[in-house]
C-alpha cells in the first residue's frame, strides 16, 4: 500500500468529519457507495459478531432518509460534534475493496456550550476506489457499551 493511498484515506476521513462537524449532513451520504453498510455498535457486540447496531443502514437511500428525519421529523436538543481522527491503518486489499481501521474521538458541544467526551472507538472500513474513495462499509465500533440517548447525528 502506498503513501499516496494513506494520504487519500486521511483526506477522506478529514472531509467526512468536516461534513458532520459543520452541519453539512446532507453531503454525508455522498461518502458512501449506493449499496453500503453503515453501522454504529459497541466493541463487545462487534467482538461477539452481533449484527444489530444502535444505528443501522444498508443503503445510501437509508442514510439520506436518516438525515431527512433529523432535519424534519426528529426532535432532539441542538448539538454539534468535533471529531479527532487518527491515522488509518491499512489492513489489506481484496476484491471487496480496501480494508482499514481508524481510531476516533468525538466531543459533543451542546447549545449551552457544555462540551463532553461523547464517543471513542474505531472505524472499520471497506472502501471502493473508482477514482474517488467511497465507503462500501463503515462499522463504527464504540469503546463504551453505553450510548447516550442523544445519538442522533452520525458518528
Amino acid at each position: 500500500m502506498s503513501a499516496e493511498l494513506l494520504f487519500r484515506l486521511s483526506a477522506l476521513n478529514t472531509a467526512y468529519a468536516a461534513a458532520i462537524d459543520s452541519d453539512r449532513l446532507e453531503v454525508w451520504p455522498d461518502f458512501f457507495v449506493e449499496d453500503c453498510l453503515y453501522k454504529v455498535t459497541t466493541a463487545a457486540n462487534h467482538a461477539d459478531g452481533l449484527a444489530a447496531g444502535v444505528i443501522y443502514a444498508d443503503s445510501r437511500g437509508m442514510l439520506m432518509d436518516r438525515i431527512a428525519a433529523l432535519r424534519k421529523a426528529n426532535i432532539y436538543e441542538p448539538q454539534a460534534y468535533r471529531h479527532l481522527i487518527g491515522m488509518p491503518s491499512i489492513l489489506g486489499h481484496d476484491a471487496a475493496g480496501i480494508h482499514c481501521e481508524t481510531p476516533f474521538f468525538v466531543a459533543r458541544i451542546m447549545r449551552d456550550g457544555a462540551t463532553t467526551l461523547f464517543a471513542t472507538g474505531r472505524y472499520l472500513d471497506c472502501l471502493r476506489d473508482d477514482g474517488a474513495l467511497r465507503f462500501v462499509e463503515r462499522i463504527v465500533v464504540c469503546d463504551s457499551s453505553r450510548f447516550d440517548t442523544l445519538l442522533a447525528i452520525p458518528l
